[in-house]
């Protein structure tokens, strides 16, 4: 019997092959999350090793930062690197590959006896760590489109995130505990018997990729993975690295190479077929970007404190590398547990802004922090931060899991993690400003007025933020995530509905293989129809839905297949055609809002039309019934299937695509870049009439089915 909520029929529920039991049980996340930790554990673990380092290899203090500064870089280009990479050749390699590269790193950091051997083990283990959450984050995904659920469990996106954030607040603790026992050495060696735990379970408990692994020409797969567009970012982030940890000094020309570099990679990535920063997606979804802004901003508050505060326990209170990691104990402890309060909840605005709160709080505590002060009160400002850390990473992740594009959630988790390093490498400039005459009681207070900056700005943006409100109405009214194929609550908000299972869509959960035809991208026309203005604001999320347009055409572009964008216009001479007893053209008509030439009827500017491209213009609802010929320019074309992408899915993709099954091209119907001012509406669409007449697939199915008929 299907389950509560399961509009599909007992024969498609077999076919799809859902797994008997939990599909998110214990073997399948475990090594998930361990992978997903390491990076973070290994970013603060470090912080009670570094006095040790400096004594054992006679060298000052100062100059063991490169340490924390190289993992951090490296994490900053590498996480949106491995999402690309991940998407591009399968998530489970990419984490087996990056799991195998931290054991290596572990063994050379162990074996090491300079500063030089020490910087190449860390650039090593921020590589490896840096596959674990991007390629995380897309199994994940997978796994719920496999099981035939809109959405993963809460409870399973939330662990990744409590595992991130604990570890980074327990990292010091456990980095104190391990030192105190086996020397720095442990810093390093503890990633050998971790990542051979991981490496286990990840092969075992992990389905191989289904898709095989296809190189093709070195020039064809830097254009994939738009290797130019890492380069250029990988670039400018040295160089703003470089500037940073100059500080105080100002080193002007690290600063006018990173803006330089910077400023041709937005104009590279604009040119790109396949950009590896999304530029245009960036402005166009406001909620994803300022997402990427305010976890950075609240990571480098809270990472200001675990390295700052632990510098100032060892050297001005004179603690223990070991005394010091146990007092930030508390503060991995309060990390997680309020990071399972917040996972377990769908609003995210409130726990943001108080995230933001709590962050304020802990910066203006800070500021009566000095050598007199009770240690069970500096505890106390310590868990503050923990609370902050932890509500702020799952919510802001959460956001980033509903608002990414499908195909492109591995680099936007990345990005994601990015961001936050950014703040970190930030953090480490403050902390070294503050401290480059010695470590005291003034320095701190200068981190904590850095600090009342950061947590202000982080407040207004978050209370100011409108779509946070909205995203909590929508999401709230849903159906618990993980329920099988839910259908979105009676609302003006985004539905973001998976595509549904079809009769020649199953899926195998033991292989991940499905049985969808595939496409040949020569005789296929991707039609992007009603994409202005006009329509658009009739919709609900139209950043997102035109932002998934951009990802089709994008595709089109790369793969070589044929573009149509049809708009809706009437001339002057159509309008007068216009029966009275047409309903919905007479009233257009009348409004005089589909008036041919203006700004309203053009297609929209983020989607450009290029040379080779067919424009049609139509003066009823279906694309056929244009002033082009349109099906004479498909056959022209050689065109015999079609992809459908447009607005409104009851008026030009229901019309246009029953006329061409009548017509008998093959039909697939992109279920994300398509929505109705009525999301009820385009939910019985898409889950009851389309399936009959076309493949119903999301802009994330069109990479694979174009390469499997390459």
């Amino acid at each position: 019997m299907p389950s509560a909520g399961d509009t599909r029929t007992p024969e498609r529920i077999s076919e799809a092959g859902a797994p008997r039991g939990n599909p998110f049980g214990a073997r399948f996340v475990a090594p998930l999350y361990l992978g997903a930790s390491l990076n973070p554990v290994n970013s603060s673990i470090i912080a009670t090793a570094l006095v040790a380092i400096a004594a054992a290899l006679h060298i000052p203090v100062g100059d063991t930062a490169i340490l924390i500064s190289s993992l951090y870089l490296t994490s900053a280009l590498a996480q949106p690197a491995a999402g690309r990479l991940a998407e591009e050749f399968g998530p489970r390699r990419i984490f087996v590959a990056g799991i195998t590269l931290v054991l290596v790193a572990g063994i050379v950091g162990s074996l090491a006896h300079s500063l030089t051997a020490l910087i190449v083990a860390r650039v090593l283990i921020g590589a490896g760590t840096s596959a674990g959450y991007p390629a995380a984050m897309l199994l994940i995904r997978r796994r719920a489109e496999q099981a035939g659920h809109a959405a993963p469990p809460r409870e399973v996106l939330g662990g990744l995130s409590i595992t991130g954030a604990a570890t980074v607040a327990v990292g010091p603790a456990i980095g104190g505990l391990l030192i105190g026992w086996a020397g720095w050495r442990a810093a390093f060696w503890i990633n050998i018997p971790v990542a051979a735990v991981a490496l286990f379970l990840a092969l075992a408990g992990i389905a191989r990729d289904p898709d095989p692994v296809r190189f093709g020409s070195p020039r064809a797969l830097a254009s994939r993975i738009d290797l130019l567009g890492m380069l250029g970012f990988g670039g400018s982030l040295t160089a703003l690295m470089i500037f940073l940890d100059a500080l105080p000094r100002l080193d002007w020309p690290a600063l006018a190479a990173a803006l330089v570099l910077a400023a041709a990679l937005v104009g590279w990535e604009l040119r790109a077929a396949q950009p590896f920063l999304d530029v245009r997606l960036l402005v166009a979804n406001g909620a994803l970007t300022r997402t990427y802004l305010r976890n950075g901003l609240t990571l480098m508050g809270t990472y200001v404190i675990l390295y700052g505060l632990t510098q100032w326990l060892e050297v001005a209170r004179g603690l223990s590398a070991y005394q010091a990691g146990l007092m930030l104990m508390p503060m991995g402890v309060l990390t997680a547990l309020a990071a399972r309060v917040v996972s377990r909840r769908a609003a995210v605005r409130w726990p943001l802004i108080a995230c933001a709160v709590l962050l304020l709080v802990g910066a203006v505590a800070t500021l009566f922090v000095g050598s007199g002060t009770p240690i069970a009160a500096v505890i106390c400002v310590t868990a503050v931060f923990g609370l902050t850390s932890g509500a702020g990473t799952v919510a802001n992740q959460t956001i980033l899991y509903q608002e990414a594009p499908a195909a492109a959630l591995g680099t936007a988790s990345g990005l994601l993690r990015t961001f936050g390093y950014i703040g970190s490498i930030a953090s480490a400039a403050i902390t070294g400003t503050a401290f480059h005459r010695g470590v005291s009681d003034s320095g701190l207070h200068s981190i904590a007025w850095v600090l009342v900056a950061i947590s202000a700005l982080v407040l207004v943006m978050t209370v100011l933020d409108r779509q946070l409100a909205r995203a909590d109405r929508h999401h709230t009214n849903q159906p618990p995530a993980g329920a099988r194929n839910p259908g979105p609550a009676p609302s003006t908000e985004p539905t973001h509905a998976e595509p549904p299972r079809t009769e020649s869509r199953s899926t195998d959960m033991t292989t991940g293989t499905h049985t969808t035809p595939a496409l040949d991208p020569a005789r296929t026309a991707l039609l992007l129809m009603d994409f202005q203005p006009v329509v658009l604001g009739a919709v609900p999320d139209p950043e997102g839905v035109l932002a998934r347009a951009g990802e089709a055409l994008a595709w089109a572009r790369a793969h070589g297949a044929h573009v149509v964008f049809v708009r809706v216009a009437l001339a002057e001479k159509d309008a007068v055609a216009v029966p009275a007893h047409n309903k919905t053209f007479s009233q257009a008509v009348a409004a005089g809002y589909l008036t041919d030439g203006t700004a309203a009827t053009a297609v929209h500017e983020s989607l450009k039309a290029e040379e080779d491209d067919l424009t049609v213009r139509k003066t009823r609802i279906s694309a056929f019934a244009s002033d082009t010929d349109l099906r004479a320019e498909l056959r022209a074309r050689s065109v015999d299937t079609l992809v459908l992408a447009g607005l409104s899915t009851s008026g030009v993709v229901l019309t246009t695509l029953r006329q061409a099954a009548d017509e008998d091209y093959r039909l697939f119907l992109l279920a994300d870049a398509t929505a109705d001012p009525d999301p009820e509406v385009h939910r019985v669409l898409m889950e009851k009439v389309f399936p009959h007449q076309a493949e119903i697939i999301s802009t994330a199915d069109l990479a694979g089915l174009s390469t499997a008929a390459e």
